[in-house]
């Protein structure tokens, strides 16, 4: 047995320590990290991953900490990866400390983790895919990934998380142009939190005429919930928002076609590696100059070159 099939058993019977470990090799982009995720990813698929997206300052980390903690009363093993802006210096998390989610990681039901999105442009870490996985298959119910930002490239999100939640704030005019620029489309949940503010009745109404003109038939219409997660107010009618939605997934078959995404991204990262790798190979190669020269002049044809540096790789495998 491999130890990655090794740490992949200890994971699945729910120990912390091997489960950071996995998240640790998962965020390097090792060899070990992409064979855990393989082992793993066939025991996943039981957990309700929940996005939750929007612009710094409406208050996502503590209304996270909210839900953990509401989870927990219901007995649900809890999984928070709050995904960060990278230091553009160091590559590491600028956000890592999360303090305000310090009441439900110190719940042993609760294992929170922060991603650096290491210059990945649509908000969520290329580890994250893989850290998913990691806390599925470890047994967690519900997963919460919570993104940085709120615009168009949030849209990412919606190939991974069964449920989105889009959280605004009111007297944030730039929450409304952000739905407005393409959010809109991927938020099953709309919060509006500090809703104890001058305005959020207004934000609400907004966001409900902009779902009026945005939806056109659509099976599964957006609550706006308010919440004033700082005090607690509210955070029952978000989690059973989110119980309801995850109702309709099964119902509609939605889950299942989520599950055959996830299948056939892990087959896309596999073909991806393939691809690097045998392009790395190529460079170290004795007529890689010869290579280049040959499509330079256009001698040769780059699609044709392709094929061959791939042939090359399935040889040598």
């Amino acid at each position: 047995m491999t130890e990655p099939q090794s740490l992949a058993e200890q994971i699945q019977a729910g120990e912390k320590r091997p489960i950071a470990r996995g998240l640790t090799w998962i965020e390097r982009d090792s060899s070990k990290g992409k064979e855990l995720i393989q082992a793993l990813f066939p025991n996943a698929g039981r957990a309700h991953i929940v996005g939750i997206t929007g612009a710094p300052g409406v208050g996502k980390s503590t209304l996270v900490n909210r839900l953990a903690l509401t989870f927990r009363q219901n007995r649900l093993r809890v999984g928070i990866l709050a995904v960060d802006p990278s230091s553009p210096f160091s590559g590491g998390a600028i956000l890592g400390d999360r303090i305000r989610m310090q009441d439900s990681v110190m719940d042993e039901g609760v294992f929170m983790r922060s991603l650096a999105t290491r210059g990945h442009l649509g908000g969520l870490s290329r580890a994250t895919f893989g850290a998913v996985t990691l806390l599925d298959a470890a047994g967690f119910d519900i997963i919460v990934i919570e993104t940085v930002g709120a615009g168009q490239s949030e849209v990412e999100i919606m190939q991974l998380a069964h449920s989105t939640m889009v959280v605004l704030a009111p007297g944030l005019g730039d929450d409304i142009q952000a739905i407005k620029a393409g959010i809109l489309e991927i938020g099953q949940i709309f919060v509006v939190n500090k809703a104890d503010r001058e305005g959020a009745d207004h934000t609400v109404r907004a966001i409900r005429g902009m779902l009026t003109l945005g939806m056109k038939r659509p099976d599964w219409l957006p609550p706006i919930l308010k919440t004033v997660a700082e005090g607690g107010q509210g955070i029952e009618d978000v989690v059973a928002a989110l119980e309801k939605h995850r109702d309709h997934l099964k119902q509609s078959g939605r889950l299942d076609r989520i599950r055959q995404g996830q299948t056939a991204h892990l087959i896309q990262l596999a073909l991806e590696d393939l691809a690097s790798g045998a392009l790395n190979a190529a460079k170290e190669s004795d007529d890689w100059d010869t290579l280049l020269e040959g499509v330079r002049s256009g001698e040769r044809d780059a699609q044709a070159v392709a094929r061959e540096i791939m042939r090359r790789r399935m040889t040598w495998d």
